[in-house]
């Protein structure tokens, strides 16, 4: 395993890139031809060390801040590769770490760090709630010393290849609560025994190969000892999660971006047609060099973001929206570019183009739409009336 602690970022990122190299074009193209889980290349990195940069070194992992998790994600993406395969894994772990009790760091830190469990999967969607998470339905009725879940999830990524969910459900109904976003309580889920008793998982195929399934629940049985926290305050737990899930996404999207101008400029410094390098003419050259520019702009958000998440003094949650909108949007115009740039063969599976194409226009969607950033930045940094 890589001493993380012990190296510099530049460090970290050579160390990513020589892990890259052993998982290639034709790699990632094999699995999204059969949408097949990339379970060595999961391995690798878990046994790398990388997976467990965030979680401390106390329960076996590196210890290190959001930082130093941002530039591993986004060599990955750079190499060609794709970490919403095992991304979640680094911040899932956050709501165990910050709110759950002695015995449950003990019990599920040091097995994740180890690559003895895997916890990939985050439980929040809902069909009928979209993005207003204070309106999810799945219910847990406490009977005795246990929960029984009764509800349904959708676009839960990774759920068949994770050992552990957290999961977020409503312990008091909506309508007996003070705030809409109170009555809702955090439970870890054990995969291995759920499934099949009272949990059913059913996969949806996408436009990507990113593994996201529909999840229905139908009084399962969680012991009362899962609970994360006090019950009723589950919403506050995971937001800081989701503001480290913002931030390491558009690290990954800054990851993809630099995949694609890096593979543009290449192409038009090699591509001759009429004579010349494709990459003399301006209207090949600009917009390589536009994407560029934007990209470079997005990155010094995101390391602000970053940087203001491992400070923890409060703030951060507006960077980190900004970060993930900028990033993806710079990603996606790299994205188009880049097969323009590449004409037909920017369509051609071989040259992983298309590939990546598909799989960075995920992130002007998810984890959170473009629109409820700008929702944010208009109502709490602005001061404009809400909408909704």
């Amino acid at each position: 395993m890589i001493d993380l602690g012990e190296q510099s970022y530049p460090e970290v990122r050579e160390a990513v890139r020589r892990l890259c190299a052993d998982f290639a074009g034709p790699y990632w193209q094999a699995l999204d031809r059969d949408r097949a889980y990339p379970t060595e290349f999961v391995t690798a990195l878990t046994q790398a060390g990388f997976l467990s940069v965030l979680i401390p070194e106390e329960y076996g992992g590196s210890g290190l801040g959001l930082a130093a998790a941002t530039a591993v994600l986004e060599e990955v993406h750079r190499s060609g590769c794709n970490g919403g395969a095992c991304h979640a894994q680094m911040y899932t772990m956050g709501t165990v770490l910050k709110h759950g009790s002695d015995a449950q760091k003990q019990m599920y830190l040091p097995k994740v760090a180890s690559g003895e469990l895997r916890l990939q999967a985050f439980g929040v969607t809902e069909p009928t709630a979209g993005t207003d998470t204070t309106r999810i339905r799945t219910f847990a009725r406490r009977d005795g010393d246990n929960y029984v879940v009764s509800g349904q999830k959708i676009w839960i990524s990774r759920a068949e290849h994770s050992d552990l969910m957290v999961l977020l459900v409503r312990t008091t109904p909506r309508e007996q609560c003070a705030k809409p976003s109170d009555g809702m309580s955090v439970l870890m889920l054990d995969m291995r025994t759920a499934v099949g008793n009272g949990l059913t998982i059913r996969p949806i195929r996408t436009m990507l190969n990113h593994a996201t399934t529909e999840l229905f629940f139908d009084d399962l049985s969680v012991p009362a000892a899962n609970l994360i926290g006090e019950e009723g305050k589950g919403f506050r737990y995971i937001l800081s999660g989701m503001n480290a899930e913002r931030i390491l996404i558009a690290a990954e999207c800054i990851g993809d971006g630099r995949f694609f101008i890096d593979k543009a400029s290449a192409y038009a410094r090699e591509r001759h047609v009429f004579g010349r390098a494709i990459g003399e003419n301006q209207g090949v050259q600009f917009p390589i060099a536009r994407a560029h520019v934007q990209l470079t702009a997005a990155a010094e958000m995101v390391d602000k973001a970053a940087r203001l998440f491992d400070e923890g003094a409060g703030g951060g949650g507006t960077e980190a929206n900004m970060a993930k909108m900028l990033a993806s949007e710079a990603s996606w115009y790299a994205a188009d570019m880049c097969v323009q740039t590449h004409g037909g063969f920017g369509f051609a599976e071989e040259y992983d183009v298309e590939r990546k194409f598909r799989e960075t226009r995920l992130y002007q969607v998810a984890p959170i739409s473009t629109n409820l950033i700008l929702s944010h930045v208009g109502t709490h940094v602005l001061g404009l009336p809400k909408s909704f």
